[in-house]
Formats: structure tokens, C-alpha cells, sequence
């Protein structure tokens, strides 16, 4: 009998490769737009005034040298279970493989709870009445039925959110054009001559380095991309490359239109940006678009998520039977209800500033480490993969990433010690279960 699409020769099925480059782009772009630019653009204002662009700009070079060891290590390895394969790969020790992809798989549903509350922050007014844990719940079983039905359908509506969140940016982009032709211009500095520390500028640069997260997901869905060593290195590129300009645009609009500490007090920050910058513009219609944007960064932390549990159970590092593959959806299905369950219990709880800061020191972690297999692989010089840089392109992304590390609060760097913590215990009860088994 002819094997089936998506099964493997012993019947056994596996995940479906439908994503093409352009789907795959938007993907990307999805994941990094979204809670970031809209939620944290006001705080980051607060920190470096007007010229917050500038720390976007830092948060990019930071990603970019990471985000380019990524895509050659998407290329070599075109597997679900990201930073944790690239780890094992490079370092050959299934412990640290292990404490990667739990500081990532921890991270992106911390990230993900936080950004529920955010969506039930946004949806409250529109809905007065309805108290926020029942729309916590409703939006997180929307999303568990979204990811269940495939990736076909995720990737589906991954898109349309994507371009209803960016035709949000681009609203802001076009109030900026309104302000350049009509007001006077867009200043990149202030004309009062205001001043930001260092200090305070890499400060807010680890902020706004939330933002940029997103591309790391990209390779945990390589088994379901077409022609993956190929598309992987170029769509993460693209996908960097495009968010990048929005935030610099945004960013430098933002604090033309609203002053730093008044959009640092806005509980949605562009949306302040669009009633002072346009106030004809329907405002529930932004705060929908905000939503969209808000729920498509929540799915993708979503199905990244559950690719990842996949992919370390597939190894060997999780218990076998969170690979379990629906043979219908074709989809990591016990991973799905995992990360439900747990996302909702910590739904709850914690503040998006926090979080974010807490997000961003997890993943700062594991990008030294990504960079750190990558140089490893090289110095071994093995062959692999159809995209390849120079090696001190993994060494720059271990510095920058070390060097942002230092300015994130000191909150977020104890709770990042108690998730790695709680790493290694993890790890000794699976391996004492192992063993008694």
C-alpha cells in the first residue's frame, strides 16, 4: 500500500509539511509584531524619551547576529524541537538540550499567559460585565481548537491576523505621513535637547528586545515547512528585516504624536497614539485590530509551544507520550493540552511588564547558548545545511546577548534563576524515572 501524506513507513503519522516561504514569513512576522510593539512601545518611551527608536535599533542588532545563527542552524537541522536539537547537536549532552528547551518552552507560556490577560485587558470595555477570567478561558480554548485543527488551518489564521496587525502599524505609519506634512515634521531628537544615559538606553534596548522575540520560533515548525533548508535562513531574514522597519517607523511616530510620559501612562499606548494623532479615527476599531494583533502572538506562542514539547519528547527528553501525533489533525495533540492546562493555571497571575522582562531574560539565556553550539559545530567543522556565516557571527550574538543580560531588572533575573532551577529538578525526576523503569 502507498504511504499517505504525512505518515512515516511504519504507519505512524507525522506532521504535515504545508507552510510554504511566504507562509512561513508571515509566520514569523506574526510572532514578532504583536503584544510587543503595541503593549510595550509606551514603556520603553518611558525609559529613553524620544529617542526610544534608538534602543529598538540596539534590540535589533542584538537579534540580528542571533537571528542569523538561527537561520543557519534551521537550515542544517530542519527539526521541531529548535534551540533543544541545536543544543544536543553542538554540545552533545542531553542535560543542557534539556534545560534549553525548558527555559524556551517556559518562557513562550509565561509570555503567552501574560498576553491573555492583555487580550481580556482589551476586550473588557467592549464587553462590560464579562469578568476577565471567563475571557481568559474562552480565548484559551479558542486557541487549543485553532492549533488542534492543523497547521493548515493555524497557518491560515495566522495570516489574516498578521495582516490585520500590521495594517494597525501602518495606520500609525499614515499619522506620522499626516504629522510630517502638516505639523511641523517628525523629529528624531528632541528639539529641548533632552539627554538619555547609557545605562538607560541599553535599558530600555533589553526591553524593547522583547519585542524582536519571535524569530526563534520559527525553526520549531521546520517539519512542516516546504524545502525547509532553504526556506527557514531566508524567511527568518525577511521576517526580521520587516518588523524592524515597522518598529523604528512606529516608534519614532509614537513619540512625535504623544509625549514619552504621557504614552508611558497609557494603558494601550497606540491606541493614545491614534486618538491625539487622529482623533477621527473610530477607536473601537483600532482596539479590535489591537486584539487581533494581541491573539495572533498568543497562538503562535501557542503552537510553538506544543512543537517544541513534541520535538524534546520525540528525543527522548520528555516522556514519549507527549509525541503522540492525531491521526486525523495530524497534530502533537497531548502537547496541546499540556500547554493548555498550564498556560490557564498561570493566567492568572503576574503583570506584562514583568513578564516581559522575565521573557526576555529566559531567551537571552538560551541565545548565548544557541550562539555557543553554534561556534561548537563550527569549530568541528562538520558539514550540513545550505546557509552558513562566519563565525563571528555566533560570537558577536554570545556578546551582545551577554552584554543586554545586564540591564534587565533584577526581578527578572531571580525569577529566570528559579525557572532554570526548576529545570534541573525536572531533569533529575526524569531521570530517576527512567532509571526506575
Amino acid at each position: 500500500m502507498d504511504k499517505l501524506p504525512g505518515q512515516d513507513p511504519g504507519n505512524k503519522p507525522s506532521l504535515l509539511r504545508h507552510m510554504g516561504f511566504w507562509a512561513i514569513v508571515a509566520y514569523g512576522v506574526g510572532d514578532i509584531l504583536g503584544a510587543g510593539i503595541y503593549a510595550l512601545i509606551g514603556k520603553i518611551a518611558g525609559i529613553a524619551g524620544h529617542y526610544c527608536w534608538i534602543a529598538f535599533c540596539v534590540a535589533f542588532v542584538t537579534a540580528s547576529f542571533t537571528a542569523l545563527s538561527y537561520a543557519e542552524l534551521g537550515s542544517r537541522f530542519p527539526r521541531s524541537g529548535g534551540e533543544a536539537t541545536f543544543c544536543l547537536e553542538g554540545f552533545k549532552s542531553p542535560w543542557v538540550s534539556f534545560q534549553i528547551g525548558w527555559l524556551v518552552l517556559f518562557s513562550g507560556i509565561v509570555s503567552m499567559a501574560t498576553i491573555s490577560r492583555a487580550f481580556a485587558g482589551y476586550l473588557s470595555p467592549l464587553v462590560p460585565g464579562v469578568p476577565a477570567p471567563l475571557i481568559i478561558a474562552v480565548f484559551l480554548f479558542l486557541l487549543t481548537a485553532i492549533n488542534f485543527a492543523g497547521i493548515r488551518h493555524s497557518s491560515s489564521a495566522n495570516i489574516a491576523c498578521t495582516l490585520i496587525e500590521v495594517s494597525g502599524l501602518l495606520i500609525i505609519v499614515a499619522i506620522g505621513a499626516n504629522t510630517l506634512l502638516n505639523h511641523g515634521g517628525l523629529a528624531l531628537a528632541p528639539v529641548s535637547g533632552e539627554r538619555v544615559s547609557m545605562p538607560l538606553m541599553l535599558q530600555a534596548g533589553a526591553l524593547a528586545f522583547f519585542a524582536f522575540i519571535g524569530f526563534e520560533d520559527m525553526v520549531n515548525v521546520s517539519e512542516e515547512v516546504k524545502n525547509p533548508e532553504r526556506s527557514i535562513p531566508a524567511a527568518i531574514i525577511t521576517a526580521l528585516g520587516l518588523a524592524s522597519l515597522l518598529y523604528v517607523a512606529v516608534a519614532i511616530i509614537s513619540v512625535n504624536v504623544v509625549e514619552p510620559q504621557q504614552l508611558a501612562q497609557a494603558k494601550a499606548p497606540l491606541l493614545e497614539v491614534v486618538r491625539i494623532g487622529a482623533p477621527s479615527f473610530p477607536l473601537s476599531l483600532f482596539t479590535i485590530i489591537a486584539l487581533f494583533a494581541v491573539s495572533n502572538t498568543s497562538l503562535l506562542n501557542f503552537i510553538t509551544g506544543s512543537r517544541l514539547i513534541y520535538g524534546m519528547a520525540d528525543q527522548g527528553l520528555l516522556p514519549k507520550v507527549l509525541a503522540r501525533i492525531h491521526p486525523r489533525t495530524r497534530t502533537p495533540y497531548v502537547a496541546i493540552f499540556l500547554v493548555l492546562a498550564v498556560t490557564l493555571a498561570l493566567a492568572l497571575s503576574g503583570t506584562l511588564t514583568f513578564l516581559a522582562g522575565t521573557t526576555s531574560t529566559l531567551l537571552l539565556l538560551v541565545f548565548i547558548a544557541v550562539n555557543g553550539s553554534l561556534l561548537r559545530i563550527k569549530q568541528q567543522r562538520r558539514e550540513g545545511g545550505k546557509f552558513h556565516v562566519p563565525a563571528f557571527v555566533p560570537l558577536f550574538g554570545i556578546i551582545s546577548c551577554s552584554g543586554l543580560i545586564a540591564f534587565v531588572p533584577h526581578r527578572s533575573l531571580v525569577t529566570a534563576g528559579g525557572v532554570a532551577a526548576a529545570g534541573v529538578i525536572l531533569w533529575l525526576l526524569n531521570r530517576k524515572g527512567a532509571a526506575i523503569s
